[in-house]
């Protein structure tokens, strides 16, 4: 057993997962990492390929896990709003948070892959007299 998977053992003795927030646009998932025999993954109570139905947005959600590569988990997520791009980026960020909550060591490896990074960008607001944020009303000049 590696020092990894003591820690791991420890952290979740106290309590019987983890858990973290992830967020991306308003994308909220929160994450609960149970330690398992094999690797399950629910969000919202179905199955990560039902609910995630093209490969891209499956590689982004388990990004993360395949980075670190440690132990078995089941992975069980609650998310709500924003889109299907989004909602997959907070489930990997969440994930993120829950490994560096359970080894500070892994911390490095994720901060440099960008998943701990809460990504600010969202849609600007539309500001009076413009048609959208930044677009103006056709300039007519006769």
């Amino acid at each position: 057993m590696t020092t990894t998977e003591k820690t791991i053992k420890t952290k979740v003795s106290k309590d019987r997962y983890v858990e973290a927030v992830g967020r991306r646009k308003t994308s909220i998932a929160r994450v609960r990492l149970i330690p398992a025999s094999k690797n399950t993954f629910k969000i919202n109570d179905r199955d990560l390929a039902a609910y995630f139905p093209t490969e891209e947005l499956r590689k982004i959600v388990e990004e993360a896990i395949n980075k670190v590569k440690i132990g078995t988990f089941d992975v069980s997520v609650h998310i709500r709003g924003g889109g299907v791009h989004s909602q997959a980026e907070a489930v990997r960020h969440g994930i993120s948070r829950v490994f560096v909550k359970i080894d500070e060591n892994l911390k490095p490896k994720l901060k440099v892959a960008g998943f701990l990074k809460r990504d600010p960008r969202a849609k600007e607001r539309r500001k009076f007299g413009l048609k959208k944020a930044r677009k103006s009303a056709q300039w007519s000049k006769r």
